[in-house]
């Protein structure tokens, strides 16, 4: 991290009033200075904004504004400039080419943020947290961001690792410095009432975060059926577009189609599959494959059945196929005769999609199987992604074995070993602990300039 980034901030897929370059490094400021013809920018003071010209030699590239901010007080807690030039491709690019010709190096995919984590300004949680700020789609998602932003849930994280490495310290010194009388001698009655008081706290963030990665990445929900029962038709519906295309002929869905609505502030993620049948077209049986695995990653089923149609083999091989699914059985087709006879106890709407009969009732029972309606009243402090739910579990194993051990007799020396395993993970949560191909790897996720 010794050398000077650079990147444009902005988009500059179409013209705006301005874009913004980015630049950051201990000589941030000296190499700008160069190329821009204004007041000496390395004898003016920090979070100042000046006009002046970026110039090439003599020829003027653009009349800008330039704000200095000076270590450590910046995004990175480095020497930060940022350019604030015309907008549109060819001015931002003409400038953003003058910084990598005087030395200044393009900044990977979310070298900012790394160099504000690795120079101590934030953890891991808040890293994430910022992308996820960027990418939010709904209020809930946005909300959800800010809290980790804020620091509301690596303060979580940092007050069990604090109380676990307690314990540990406490332990440790019982086992090397048994002789000395001033010390705490620590016992399995002490010891346990506060690993399981750790127990409880990790299962009460990982059952809460459950409601974070429904904010962070919605509810996945699958409509599915034979051919031709009318699941692209309340698809389109649902979305309010021609997403999935409509015909009378049995087959026509052969891969996925996606859409997303959104129901009280949550994305849903809507799935078209491909009509679930016997056949011996290739393709078709292709698509139908994929439905099923659908099934499998969907958290909820719409299970889509023709009123004016019998009901057949496969509709039972359908169930069959989702019983162990949340799932609500649309019966389509009402405004035809009815020749359907179903008897089960699942929850059933009747509808057509010739006059939206019945989709307004199937989005209140998405919302009220969910419980979206109490979305608004929840705390949102939530460890919001997988990575982070995962050690929280991985975490919690460990307390529970150590648990486990103290009340097997186990000694104290080994059960420290899966406390101190915990806290590790834990670490890991926050970047306390990470390995660099990680690092690599998550901030590649992250957009340029960022």
């Amino acid at each position: 991290m010794d050398d000077t980034i650079c990147a444009i901030a902005t988009s500059i897929a179409s013209p705006g009033a301005i874009s913004i370059i980015r630049v950051s490094g201990a000589l941030a400021i000296d190499k700008v200075n160069t190329i821009f013809k204004g007041k000496d920018l390395t004898k003016v003071d920090s979070h100042t904004i000046h006009y002046g010209h970026i110039q090439d030699n003599e020829k003027i590239i653009d009349e800008v504004l330039v704000t200095i901010m000076r270590a450590p007080k910046t995004y990175t807690t480095e020497n930060t400039v940022e350019i604030n030039c015309h907008g549109g491709y060819a001015t931002t690019k003409s400038v953003f080419a003058l910084l990598l010709s005087i030395g200044i190096r393009e900044a990977d995919a979310g070298e900012f943020t790394k160099r504000a984590y690795l120079n101590g300004r934030i953890d891991l949680i808040k890293s994430e947290a910022i992308m996820d700020l960027i990418d939010a789609e709904t209020e809930h998602e946005r909300s959800l961001a800010i809290e980790g932003v804020r620091g509301y849930i690596s303060e979580l994280i940092e007050k069990l690792r604090d109380k676990i490495v307690t314990l540990i310290a406490n332990i440790e010194v019982n086992i090397d410095y048994p002789e000395y009388d001033d010390v705490e001698i620590i016992t399995e009655e002490k010891l346990l009432p506060i690993l399981k008081e750790v127990n409880k706290e990790l299962y009460t963030i990982i059952k809460e975060s459950e409601t974070g990665k429904i904010i962070k990445n919605g509810i996945n929900i699958a409509l599915v059926g034979r051919p031709n029962v009318g699941k692209s038709s309340i698809l389109n519906k649902l979305l309010n577009e021609e997403k999935a295309i409509v015909t009378d002929i049995r087959g026509t869905t052969r891969d996925i189609v996606e859409g997303t609505i959104t129901i009280k502030g949550i994305k849903i993620n809507l799935t078209d599959t491909a009509g679930i049948r016997e056949t011996e077209d290739l393709i078709e049986k292709i698509g139908i494959q994929k439905s099923k695995e659908k099934i499998k990653s969907s958290d909820l089923i719409i299970l889509v059945l023709n009123n004016n149609e019998e009901f057949t083999e496969e509709d039972q091989e359908l169930l069959n196929l989702i019983k162990d699914k949340k799932k609500v059985i649309f019966i389509n087709k009402n405004d035809l005769e009815t020749k359907l006879k179903l008897d089960t106890n699942e929850t059933i709407i009747n509808g057509n999609t010739e006059d939206n009969d019945g989709l307004n009732e199937l989005i209140d029972k998405i919302a009220e199987i969910f419980d979206l309606n109490e979305f608004e009243n929840k705390n949102s402090i939530y460890l919001a992604n997988i990575r982070q739910i995962n050690l929280a579990k991985e975490a919690k194993k460990q307390i529970e074995n150590a648990i486990s051990e103290l009340e097997s007799g186990i000694p104290l020396d080994l059960v420290i070993l899966d406390i101190k395993e915990a806290w590790e993970l834990l670490g890991k949560i926050i970047g306390k602990v990470y390995e660099e191909e990680f690092l690599d790897q998550l901030f590649s996720k992250f957009c340029l300039g960022k």
